[in-house]
């Protein structure tokens, strides 16, 4: 059986090792496009908008492939919080969250260009943060540097030294790739993973 090409439309290494996960051939590509919010969107309309086009931009590219788009987008108190792209931004944005819950959306696409196929979905996980100090967060940011990751604190590592409690559906999808509906998609395309 010819199996099409598994593309991941995305050059994160946390997307990446998590797609690893699944034990299955895949090639990463990089998405060109403005990642910026739009005027009046929601935070899981920015994801699932930017994890369509993700998916969708890179179509030309690879026929006869099934390309992974993913986006998260980080809601605190109606105001979404991106990448912070660096130190003084991370220190921001975890002082504005310390105590607060804050809601992931982290949309998934799963786009066939051979046969224009398309299927989305948006994971919500609501994670508390702790009531850490400016000096925790110092401490925290100097050692891990998380300044590639929504929220600026990486679950997976020792960010979860700033959180009190995460509530989702699947624990895959705080870290930026929905794996549970991510399987149920390849299996609606007749990709097997077992």
């Amino acid at each position: 059986m010819h199996l099409p090409r598994l593309i991941l439309a995305s050059t994160s290494p946390y997307r990446k090792e998590l797609l690893e996960r699944l034990g299955i051939s895949f090639e990463t590509a990089a998405p060109d496009l403005d990642e910026s919010a739009l005027a009046g969107e929601t935070a899981g309309d920015t994801s699932l908008r930017l994890a369509i086009a993700k998916a969708r931009v890179l179509a030309d590219q690879y026929p006869d492939s099934l390309i992974i788009g993913s986006d998260q987008v980080a809601l605190l108190n109606g105001e979404q919080l991106g990448k912070p792209g660096n130190h003084e931004r991370a220190v921001h944005q975890l002082s504005k969250m310390r105590g607060h819950t804050l809601a992931f959306h982290t949309a998934l696409c799963l786009y066939n260009t051979a046969t224009g196929h398309e299927q989305h979905y948006v994971d919500i996980t609501r994670v508390t943060m702790r009531d850490y100090s400016d000096a925790e967060i110092e401490s925290y940011l100097q050692r891990e540097k998380p300044y590639n990751c929504a929220g600026s604190a990486k679950t997976e590592g020792l960010g979860i030294v700033m959180i009190a409690a995460i509530e989702g559906k699947d624990p895959a999808a705080i870290i930026g790739l929905p794996l549970i509906e991510l399987i149920t998609m390849l299996k609606n395309e007749g990709f097997p993973l077992l």
